[in-house]
């Protein structure tokens, strides 16, 4: 007979390891099945492993700029870049077993294997075909196989791949997705990046800071196209002070493939072509959902443009069946993915005052250098919507913390209605705006006005305080600049 449980999740990266702890907590039977690694493609081969290159890449920075802050370090400074990739994994490794530790803390049982909707309320698990890209964790004891499970509710929490563009596909020698750019077998000396999206700037960002010259295509008119308009210039100056070429309204048409490098054909915006001859290509062209061979066809279950359809509560069109994280759609973040597994959870639970999904309330951040941090409607967003706008800005170079830091490049742009003083948007570059911009998410959950926000007292020296000087200025009171 087939085993019973309240809820069974698909996955387990951000969005299916919270799912399955909040229903847990909740009093709720539950299972979560994966096929290749605890803790998805975040933890494995995204946001964490690719920050602990970044760090890697910060400090082999600072330590061939030692000089700009009155120290001296003999000899040269070499990375070691099996050392690098080596750490980065290692950090990986640890991220999968904290989620096997936290499944049997839990009380989670852990289903090894492929998944697919049987029909409603049911699964069917099979042995996993795919073969893991780095070692697994220990599994938790309570870790089971192949056989037949039921839920009243299916949450699908199957994440997304890299999206290919036909005839550019990796190949995983010449041409790379994310996976090949965090395990180098050696450091190319020219990349050629296709796209600029958060993914695409990041590896631009590492491999520049580690002496690789950089080129980087991008079909739309700014890096960073999600941004605005204003962050992305600043930062788009501030890669080509490093030696980055950007090279933008361009797309790469063709490639053609040597022994050891690859060659792209260009098309510039006047339809002119450029061949561009790389040792490496990175595609990092955006995401597609995981939404293949799990049953969803067979069940009727609404699938657009490679996402799940789903309301702001997880729900499908089916009832029973759930969706959270990248395969739910865009914007595909981890942070995105783990509240709407809290959401949809409540909801199965019933508990009162489950508020739904505000995408316009998911802050983004690229761990690039500089970085890049946003919430809310950029400025063209905020005009095109016909709203009547106080814009601020403050720069870093004004600020007392970043000047001592040495990283007195960056600005903070905030976006009012000019008639209610609600905080539409708020847009910052610079060093550790990753790390600021969640004090602007805050004050937009709690609706804060200006005026709230200029009676609040900042800590000084912080760079949190250009927070409140961009305040003051969209209101002409800006205290330091």
């Amino acid at each position: 007979m087939a085993e019973n449980y309240d809820v069974i999740i698909i996955g387990s990266g951000p969005g299916g390891y919270i799912a399955a702890i909040r229903a847990a907590q909740l009093g709720l039977k539950t299972a979560i099945v994966e096929r290749e690694h605890l803790a998805g493609i975040c933890s494995n081969w995204g946001c964490i492993p690719t920050k602990a290159l970044l760090r890697s890449a910060e400090i082999f920075h600072y330590a061939e700029h030692a000089k700009s802050y009155g120290l001296k370090i003999d000899g040269k400074i070499e990375a070691d870049l099996k050392a690098v990739v080596a750490r980065s994994r290692g950090i990986a490794e640890r991220m999968n077993g904290g989620v096997g530790f936290l499944m049997k803390k839990n009380k989670v049982d852990v289903i090894w294997g492929e998944a697919k909707l049987s029909k409603p309320g049911e699964i069917v698990v099979s042995k996993t075909a795919k073969k893991p890209m780095q070692p697994q964790a220990p599994l938790p004891k309570n870790t089971k196989g192949e056989g037949t499970y039921t839920a009243k509710h299916i949450i699908v929490a199957t994440g997304a791949r890299p999206r290919a563009l036909p005839g550019i596909e990796p190949d995983g020698k010449l041409i790379w997705t994310y996976f090949e750019a965090m395990v180098p077998p050696e450091m190319p000396k020219s990349l050629l990046v296709m796209g600029s999206g958060a993914i695409g700037i990041e590896f631009a960002s590492f491999y520049r800071t580690m002496g690789v010259e950089v080129t980087v295509v991008e079909l739309l008119p700014q890096v960073m196209p999600v941004e605005d308009a204003e962050i992305s210039t600043f930062a788009k100056k501030q890669f080509e002070k490093q030696g980055m070429k950007i090279i933008l309204e361009a797309k790469v048409t063709k490639v053609e493939k040597g022994a050891n490098s690859v060659t792209a054909h260009v098309e510039m915006k006047d339809g002119k072509v450029e061949k561009i001859t790389a040792d490496r290509l990175i595609s990092a062209v955006g995401v597609q959902g995981n939404v293949e061979n799990i049953g969803l066809e067979a069940l009727g279950v609404k699938v657009e443009r490679g996402t799940i359809v789903i309301d702001g509560y997880g729900k499908t069109n089916v009832p029973g069946i759930y969706a959270i994280g990248d395969v739910a759609g865009p914007p595909m973040l981890a942070h995105k993915a783990e509240h709407e597994a809290v959401v949809c959870v409540e909801k199965i639970a019933g508990l009162p005052n489950v508020h739904p999904m505000d995408k316009l309330k998911i802050p983004g951040c690229t761990y690039c250098n500089p970085q890049v941090a946003s919430v809310g409607l950029t400025e063209a967003k905020a005009k095109e919507q016909g709203k009547d706008i106080r814009v601020g800005r403050f720069p870093f170079v004004a600020n007392g913390k970043a000047i001592a830091l040495g990283e007195d490049q960056g600005m903070v742009k905030t976006i009012f209605d000019k008639k209610t003083g609600q905080l539409l948007g708020a847009h910052m570059v610079g060093a550790e705006v990753t790390e600021l911009i969640q004090g602007f998410v805050v004050a937009m959950n709690l609706e804060t006005t200006e005026e709230e926000l200029m009676h609040t007292i900042f800590p000084h020296p912080t760079l949190s305080e250009m927070m409140k000087e961009s305040v003051l200025d969209a209101y002409g009171r800006a205290l330091n600049a």
